[in-house]
């Protein structure tokens, strides 16, 4: 079966962008007490006496607590393979045991474990680029971040032409190819971000496709066979601000054990402003560049710069699981088919102070992202379980960890998903409650 859904808003805000940064006590419980009051549920529609009933358990306050819990101290930010991650784990677990779900994982447990491979590099406080005998110099944090492409003790490039290459994508269907055939070996490549979102008929518009994220970036780099690749930072381009990248991409980084698939050594983010200085350095204007990019016949343009880049890492092994509850369905014609509610339990772990530099505060606790995400799904596990008559098809409620590294949970979740994945029906995933107030609600309408 495939679903084709044309719109969706339920009453809470589904949103990619990321909350970072050690919360205030203050905000916590702000936080908190807000999603009771917005979660209230809102009629969808022509529903029968007993689905409405069981839509209105949903009255906030498993989501309220949830994040008390999973958002506390006590479980120092949940970062993957910590004990706080576990923790949050067998709490999910208990809880939706407590609603009436079986464990769900394909070996009959409530777990699906995954290694992770943890990158920490020693990112270098300045990086050097050159030009025709003028050079300058970017600061870590406030104008670049960088992180180690490979799973090695060392990832460097030596003396490499720095390319533009426009948005970096090469897409077929779309009849969009940035890199023309172009030999790119052991270039850094520059590129802007998201995908082209002028007209609706060429990346679907303003919907952000996997052409515009980070990792396809990254990963159409390394195929081109890039040494490294920097991609440049606009919120509006991003959907967040820079101290969102700040955050995300600084310290220990997450994936999965590498393959045999290729990749650069040098993964990086700058922001506008200094792409703007580097396009200087080069003789040319970022705004003339990017407005290049646009033309369908855009092709890389060498930039005369030159750089160089050389960390030193350090790499461990870990886990973490993907924490998967099933209600079976009441319908043995389809009950194996299977609909998915999902939201990531893990955060960022430990940091640095908070903003007020209290040294005692150093704990990211993913609150809204996304302790407030675990609590809707609880919520909406605990609903189907309420109706005096399960639904068809069966239910999944999955908890997917490693989020915040790149959706690495979710990416095994998809490798190797617990029930054949043409019996995956849907996946409604819930990320950062709205903690906002009321706003004008969509409605989903599917169809066979």
């Amino acid at each position: 079966m495939v679903l084709r859904c044309l719109a969706l808003l339920i009453p809470i805000a589904l949103t990619g962008a990321c909350s970072k940064g050690p919360e205030s006590a203050e905000n916590k419980v702000a936080n908190t007490e807000s999603m009771a009051i917005s979660a209230q549920p809102v009629d969808p529609g022509p529903f029968t006496d007993t689905a409405k009933a069981a839509a209105n358990t949903i009255d906030g306050k498993l989501i309220h607590d949830t994040v008390a819990e999973i958002a506390s101290d006590a479980y120092a930010g949940r970062a993957p393979g910590s004990q706080g991650d576990i923790k949050a784990r067998g709490w999910l677990a208990a809880e939706l045991e407590k609603t009436g779900f079986a464990p769900g994982a394909s070996d009959g447990t409530w777990e699906q474990p995954f290694d992770l491979v943890g990158i920490n590099a020693a990112v270098p406080e300045t990086w050097k680029l050159s030009a025709g005998g003028k050079s300058m110099a970017l600061k870590r944090g406030t104008d670049f971040i960088a992180a180690s492409g490979v799973q090695k003790d060392l990832a460097a490039m030596n003396e490499a032409d720095v390319v533009f290459v426009g948005y970096g994508i090469r897409a077929p269907e779309y009849q969009w190819d940035d890199y023309k055939g172009v030999d790119l070996k052991g270039k850094v490549l520059l590129m802007l971000n998201n995908d082209p979102d002028w007209d609706a008929a060429l990346f679907e518009g303003v919907r952000r496709l996997y052409y515009g994220r980070w990792t396809y970036k990254y990963e159409e780099a390394a195929r081109q066979g890039a040494a490294g690749a920097i991609i440049i930072h606009t919120t509006p381009s991003a959907g967040y601000p820079w101290q969102v990248v700040q955050s995300s991409f600084s310290g220990e980084q997450f994936e999965l054990p590498a393959g045999e698939e290729p990749r650069v050594q040098v993964t990086a983010w700058i922001t506008e402003s200094a792409a703007g200085q580097l396009a200087q350095l080069a003789g040319r204007d970022l705004a003339q560049l990017v407005a290049g990019a646009r033309e369908p016949n855009f092709q890389p343009v060498p930039l005369g710069v030159r750089t160089s880049l050389a960390m030193k890492t350090a790499i461990r092994s870990t886990r973490s699981a993907n924490v998967i509850g099933i209600l079976k369905g009441s319908e043995p014609a389809l009950a194996e088919e299977v609909l998915v509610y999902s939201a990531h339990h893990d955060h960022l772990g430990m940091g640095e102070p908070n903003l007020k530099g209290d040294p005692e505060d150093r704990v990211y606790n993913g609150a809204v992202d996304n302790a407030s995400g675990s609590g809707m799904v609880l919520s909406v596990a605990h609903a189907f379980a309420a109706l005096p008559e399960r639904p068809k098809r069966s239910v999944m409620a999955t908890f997917v960890g490693a989020e915040e590294q790149g959706l690495v949970g979710s990416e095994y979740f998809a490798l190797y998903p617990p029930v054949p994945a043409g019996k995956l029906a849907a996946n409604i995933n819930l990320d950062s409650g709205n903690i906002l107030g009321k706003f004008v609600p969509l409605i989903i309408h599917c169809k066979q």
